[in-house]
């Protein structure tokens, strides 16, 4: 399904980790329950909500969410229309990670130990979120949505200081990681296309001044050479010093005899080059024109 440009980055920002955690219950109901009458809940495990339970659950409670900084991305994407044309610039997705305790509740720790075996080896068969459990907003991530746990936490965070902050006991459970995109809904509109051929202007030791049009197909190497003059070493040197800029094309050498005044060309020699702006109607073509000025050798 094709989105408008800018729908797709409001339904990530407003609903990124509530389709994660909808995600997450339908992986753990398929994979790990197996089709029994167990509860998935996402409640914070606290005394008060441990009292309250008579039905065995898997609890995924959401307790860190910090942004993946290697793997941020700095380069922005370009959206296109319909045409081919790029019309707005975004910033690529950042990532985060959405670290969850995974605990089991039951009358007996036999079947709590089996709760949490069963879905730790659901969550070890899938390095990635499955395509077949996403829902919302992440069935249209381009980028995978990657799943580690039973890791050995950061120095900065431990689970014995969750269980101290939620005031309940200790009990086992399973540290498990989602790293998953989020857009923030910014973007740049893009420039309007360029629909004018680039203009060189040659300044030649004498003060006389060249004038052409340049097609894109003038911008080599091999063109540059071919359409320069090998008798006038100056001023190829200072169009091949331009890189790419000071470049033209056989039909603008068989144009060279427009030459203006001396001096206008005096003018633009003691500019020492550059580029400059003609605007409409100062000349037949307006538009940015780049100068090179010619440097006689001893």
């Amino acid at each position: 399904m094709r989105m408008a440009p800018g729908s797709r980055g409001n339904r990530l920002h407003r609903a990124m980790i509530h389709d994660v955690d909808e995600s997450l219950r339908a992986l753990v109901r398929r994979d790990a329950l197996n089709g029994s009458r167990v509860d998935v809940a996402f409640d914070a495990p606290t005394r008060d909500w441990a009292a309250r339970q008579n039905s065995p659950t898997v609890n995924l409670y959401l307790y860190d969410i910090r942004e993946d900084l290697q793997r941020r991305d700095v380069a922005w994407e370009p959206v296109r229309n319909d045409a081919g044309i790029v019309t707005e610039h975004r910033p690529p997705a950042r990532r985060f990670r959405l670290s969850y305790m995974i605990t089991a509740w039951t009358q007996r720790p036999e079947d709590e130990h089996r709760l949490l075996s069963a879905t730790l080896a659901s969550f070890l068969r899938h390095p990635v979120l499955p395509d077949d459990v996403m829902v919302g907003a992440l069935t249209d991530m381009k980028v995978p949505i990657y799943i580690t746990v039973a890791l050995p936490p950061p120095p900065d965070r431990s689970l014995a200081d969750v269980w101290s902050a939620l005031g309940g006991e200790l009990k086992p459970s399973l540290d498990l990681v989602v790293t998953a995109p989020m857009d923030a809904n910014v973007k740049i509109e893009a420039a309007p296309p360029v629909r004018e051929e680039p203009r060189i202007r040659v300044v030649r030791p004498d003060g006389t001044v060249e004038d052409a049009t340049l097609p894109a197909a003038a911008f080599t190497t091999r063109a540059r050479r071919r359409a320069l003059s090998p008798d006038e070493p100056a001023v190829q040197e200072e169009a091949l010093h331009a890189g790419g800029h000071a470049a033209t094309s056989d039909a603008a050498v068989a144009g060279r005899g427009k030459r203006k005044p001396r001096g206008s060309g005096a003018r633009a020699a003691q500019t020492g080059g550059g580029d400059a702006a003609t605007p409409p109607g100062a000349t037949d073509i307006p538009g940015r024109q780049i100068i090179v000025r010619g440097i006689p050798r001893p």
